[in-house]
This record gives C-alpha cells, structure tokens and sequence, in this order.
C-alpha cells in the first residue's frame, strides 16, 4: 500500500514506551512514516532511535530530576493512580490537545495508549482515523476475569461471585471516577459524552489493538468486539543490545545469576529492595545482578563477589542469561520475562501490576509475594522453590519458545495497514490475522 503518516501516542514508563518503538519500527520497515508523540524526556531516545518525535504536554522532568515526594505519590499502591490522572495527567489535558491537534494535521491515522486521554478527543473533533491500543489486561475491566488492584487484595476472589455481580460492581466503580477538568473540555469542545475516558471512553470504536499474547490473557465476553489480540510487541532496540563489558565478564566468569530489577518506574522507590536482594542472593548461595536504575539505588554495603550491580542492561540480552528474574511486574518487564523462559518472582508496586502478576502465576512460571513482604528471607524461601521445583523452569522454558515465535509487532501493523486499506472499517479486518504468528 501506499506509504501513510501515522501518529502513535504514548505516555508513561519504558514499558509504556518500547511497544509504540515497535510498531514504529515495523511501520518505518514497511515503507510508512510513523511518528512518536509523547513526553519531551524521551526526545533524544526517539531521535537516536531514528523516529520523528512530537513532543506532547505535560512536560515532565526525567525520573532522576523529580522530588522524591511526587515519585511516592505516583507509586502509592492505594492512591497512586489517582495522583497521576487527577494530578498530572488530567489538569494538563487541554495542553495535550493542542499538542497533539498539530501533530495529527496532514496525518492519515492517529494510534493511542491508553492514557493519552487527549488523543480520543482528537480523533472525535478532527475525525483522523482512530485505532486505540492497550498493553495489558486490566485495561479491559472485564467482570469475567477481573483485574487485581494493588489496593484491595480481596478482588482475587471477585470473580467467584459471578460477572453479574461483578460487573454492578464495575459500573459503580466508573460512576465514582470522574475528573471535572476533563469533562469540562470535552464539553467545551462540542463532543458528547463516550463514557470514562479511564475505562470505555479511551477505546476506539473501529479497533482496539490489546498488545500482548493470547498465552497471557484469553479475550473475554466483555472486552469490545473491535479488540483483535496481536502478541507482545517487543521493541530490542537500535543501538542497545550491549551489555556493559563488565557485566558481561561478570555473566561469563559464573553460573546463570538471579537478576533483580525494577523497571523504569518502581526502581525510583526502591527503598530496602536490593538490600534485602543481597542478602537473600547470600542466603541461597547464589549469584545476583542488581539493575538499580540510578546510583542512588547503590547498595551502602559494600558488594560482595558474587553480586554485580548495574544502571541499565538490556532486557533481551540479560534476562536469558538468568537461573531466576525477580521484579516489579510491569507489563513490559514482565513479558520480557516471560519471552526469556527464565521462572519469575513478582513483587507488585502499584498500578496493573498485581493483575500481571497474577496472569503470570496462572501459566505456572511465576511466584508472587507482596512489596511489605520484602524480606530476605521470606524471598529467599520463595526463589528456593522456583530454583528447585522443576515445573517453574519447565513451564517457563515452554512457554519462552512460544511467545519467541509470536510477532506482536508485525501482527498490529497487519491490523493497521487492513483498517487503513478498509477506510477505518473493521468488519474487513479479518479474525484470522489475530492468530497469525503463533496465535
């Protein structure tokens, strides 16, 4: 087809970023010009990559440069979210729609993640072709598997109550998470009322693309009609597969070591995490790499041998090299995880990642313990089992080679270019491309 000019919205951690590169750069291989438009601190990372870049309102300071306050609020597990949406996401909506109404002028398709929430507005008022796209499943809010929030621990047994119950719940959870701010605009603006632009308001009603596999999460009776299941799509880089040299001598020089990470976001609210990493790395007698994100995250202790501590590695490259993953459960992480056919141990922060967590136990590669759990100990005792009972490493190795052979980022672009090539009209899309690639 004819080469398009796609305009692809994202906001949030490297684990919100990376699948957005992925398409980008599946588009870029297939003759089409997409361009990134999010956060003015990924500015360099999308220029070095080799992607044009749009920068999108509200303009954050790097991780490293924020208060610590603000780091904690936005990582609370009760309140955390409410703090990004109402306190730095939603006041700044109407920024974002300026932004982002420049960057779609001479576009052909507008792509969205799941909180860019001035990106539906746009495509309402404008009537830019629209596909929204969402990153794990939890987004879908279905009452048949109902996500885990990290506050109320009792929903991991919601779901026995039946999806009628379930569902009267949800729709009295929706009434309650309202944001005048938005509202307002929206109303300024002309367009009616599509519902919560946190809940069914964000998906497109053409075609929601659910970017991760059909081995993570089954589509539910619930989920919008127009979702089709692409796989993950995984973003390996340019010019960041390397790993560290002395990393990489450390990896050479030993057995395969427990790698423990934090992503992008948690790494930020680290506290005590990677003391008690070491000492339970010491406990099992085993050898640890500690990806701390910023020196800050430098354990005051100094390290022994047997434990090497590291910024940054990538993923891709690190984690197949792992007896054992330890992490925060993002969806990104924990699908590079999962690809690794390495077994996981996930200690949720905040947001969706309890439900990943849980999606993870379900396919028998993974342990969960909570953050206030964190004790050397109590890990130690946990990764025992995952080292020592074979299942883990056995389901984990499966289910590695399956999620190898899927291309989730390949997959999207098919889905892309068919709504493009249809006109925005998804009855041609075709249910067979949601099984292509391994599906």
């Amino acid at each position: 087809m004819t080469a398009k000019k796609i305009i692809l919205t994202t906001f949030g951690s490297y684990g919100d970023i990376h699948p957005y590169m992925a398409l980008a750069l599946e588009l870029q291989a297939r003759g089409h010009h997409p361009v990134i438009a999010t956060s003015e601190l990924y500015r360099e990372k999308m220029q070095s990559a080799g992607f044009d870049f749009v920068p999108l309102r509200p303009n954050l300071p790097p991780p490293a440069e924020q208060d610590q306050e603000m780091m904690d609020k936005v990582m609370h597990p009760r309140s955390g979210s409410g703090f990004l949406l109402n306190e730095m996401l939603f006041p700044f909506v109407r920024e974002s729609y300026e932004d982002l109404l420049e960057a779609v002028n001479g576009a052909d398709l507008l792509l969205t993640h799941p909180i860019t929430f001035a990106g539906p507005l746009v495509a309402q008022k404008t009537g830019i072709p629209w596909i929204s796209s969402v990153l794990a499943p939890a987004s879908f809010l279905s009452a048949y598997d109902p996500p885990i929030p990290p506050f109320w621990q009792w929903m991991r047994h919601i779901e026995l109550l039946g999806p009628r119950i379930v569902r009267a719940f949800f729709n009295q959870v929706k009434k309650v998470y309202k944001n005048k701010t938005y509202n307002d605009f929206r109303d300024e603006l002309g367009l009616p009322d599509r519902g919560s632009p946190v809940f069914e308001g964000q998906h497109s009603p053409t075609l929601v693309l659910a970017l991760f596999s059909r081995l993570f999460a089954q589509p539910q009776p619930d989920w919008p009609p127009q979702a089709r299941v692409t796989g993950f799509a995984f973003y390996d880089g340019r010019k960041e597969v390397e790993l560290p040299r002395d990393l990489l001598n450390f990896l050479d020089g030993g057995s395969p070591p427990i790698v423990f990470t934090l992503g992008s976001s948690a790494v930020w609210v680290a506290r005590d995490f990677f003391h008690e990493s070491i000492a339970a790395a010491k406990m099992l007698g085993r050898r640890a790499v500690l990806l701390i994100g910023d020196q800050r995250n430098r354990p005051a202790e100094a390290l022994p041998a047997e434990v090497f501590a590291s910024d940054y590695a990538p993923y891709e490259v690190l984690l197949p090299r792992a007896c054992v993953i330890v992490h925060h459960g993002g969806v990104g992480t924990t699908s590079q995880g999962l690809r690794a056919g390495v077994p996981t141990l996930i200690v949720p922060f905040a947001f969706d990642q309890p439900d990943n967590a849980a999606h993870a136990a379900r396919l028998g590669t993974s342990r969960t313990l909570p953050r206030g759990k964190y004790r050397a100990a109590r890990v130690a005792k946990e990764l025992r089992k995952l080292l020592e009972e074979s299942a883990y490493a056995r389901n984990a190795r499966t289910l590695g080679e399956r999620l190898r052979a899927e291309n989730g980022a390949a997959v999207a672009c098919d889905l892309i270019e068919s709504f493009m090539q249809n006109d925005g009209a998804n009855e041609h899309l075709g249910e067979e491309l949601t099984y292509a690639s391994g599906h």
